[in-house]
């Protein structure tokens, strides 16, 4: 698997984003602190951060000739040996920056899945990552021929250079077609897990990442999934039992969290986990209650799931961490911003699992294809991995 940022001191880091006629200053902002979040979940050390209002991305080096200097001269005062750019770059703009920089230049995709080879942990997780980790190096491959400068043709250009380069995309591009193939098995074994328990109710926690999805599944059911103040803790899906009252039971599964700009190399590799969602009678939509962003992180969701095909499964909104709120007019604004089929919780102080607890319930019974879903599983063998 492929790793960016894993050295022994932590890379001094300088985080830069571009306004533009599609953005606006205070979006720019708040993706420009995700990103900072998303920095320090890769073990960096952010040492600043800058920006650029410009109408559109230079197509050579992204910023303008000007504001790369800029960039330059404010990295070598930092003592930053790193530039990541809070945007996708074409792999010219990545190595036209490095070239000018002088600098190691990561992009926002680069920096997500750096995060999640270091989260992966079964094996499905990993062929995923390490699938998405080689789509996004395989454009990328010349550029870091960069150092044989005579590779486009002609007299002189010919050699074991331009072999190499050659050999490498061979190499890569056969390890892709492994992947592939692994992961297509691992998806039929899921599938077949999945065929064996559509006589049960199967719910999905869902939500922007670090919304608290994790701490809810432990609360609500006998899971202990790994819990951290971080982004993308959670990548292994995990399903257990959840029992509902009256012999009533339902599996949950916990899955994915999402961000803005999610590299779509992680969407295609992450098909198999991804696809509990669309399978899933109900989700619940987990958002950070306290978060200004709060609407902004939810419309993200919403799109995810229409790009994934599951935007039309029944969900309850679940407005998580309520105990940092002590307004009790915005709580009561939350919940009639986002209706009836929304409830206020605390995962963490375990506040609000009784009345989640029932609007479960009551969407598990007046589902037509799950009518009782009574338990016949002994509570002994209730976990499923």
């Amino acid at each position: 698997m492929i790793h960016v940022i894993q050295t022994r001191q932590p890379e001094r880091v300088l985080l830069t984003g571009l306004v533009t006629r599609e953005t606006n200053r205070i979006e720019t902002e708040i993706l420009l602190e995700e990103l900072k979040n998303l920095a320090f979940s890769a073990g960096a050390e952010v040492v600043g951060s800058m920006q650029q209002i410009r109408k559109a991305p230079h197509p050579a080096h992204f910023f303008g000739p000007g504001k790369v200097g800029e960039i330059a001269s404010h990295a070598r005062s930092l003592n930053a040996d790193t530039l990541i750019v809070d945007h996708d770059l074409s792999p010219a703009q990545q190595r036209n920056l490095e070239r000018l920089t002088k600098l190691k230049v990561i992009d926002r995709t680069e920096l997500i899945l750096d995060i999640f080879a270091t989260r992966a942990r079964t094996r499905e997780a990993k062929l995923q990552v390490e699938l998405a980790q080689y789509e996004y190096v395989l454009p990328r491959l010349a550029g870091m021929w960069h150092h044989l400068e005579r590779l486009g043709g002609g007299i002189g250009t010919r050699g074991p250079g331009e072999t190499q380069l050659e050999t490498d995309r061979r190499i890569v591009r056969k390890r892709i077609s492994t992947l592939k193939e692994r992961l297509k098995k691992v998806e039929r074994h899921r599938k077949l897990v999945r065929s064996q328990r559509r006589a049960l109710f199967r719910i999905a926690l869902v939500g922007y990442t670090n919304a608290g999805k994790s701490t809810l599944m432990n609360s609500l059911s006998r899971a202990h999934v790994d819990v951290a103040d971080q982004l993308f803790m959670t990548l292994d899906s995990t399903t257990r039992k959840l029992y509902l009252g009256k012999s009533r039971s339902a599996l949950l599964t916990d899955t994915v969290g999402f961000v803005q700009r999610l590299p779509h190399q992680l969407v295609a590799s992450f098909h198999s986990t991804l696809e509990e969602l669309r399978e899933a009678d109900l989700l619940l939509v987990v958002a950070d209650a306290e978060s200004p962003r709060v609407q902004l992180n939810l419309d993200v969701v919403h799109e995810t799931l229409h790009e994934i095909g599951a935007g039309n499964v029944p969900s309850i909104y679940v407005l998580n961490k309520i105990d940092r709120i002590h307004d009790e007019a915005l709580i009561k604004g939350l919940l009639h911003r986002y209706g009836p089929r929304a409830t206020c919780v605390s995962a963490l102080k375990r506040i609000g699992l009784t009345e989640l607890r029932d609007m479960i319930r009551f969407e598990l019974i007046k589902s037509t294809h799950h009518p009782d879903c009574y338990d016949s599983i002994a509570p002994e063998e209730s976990t499923v991995s």
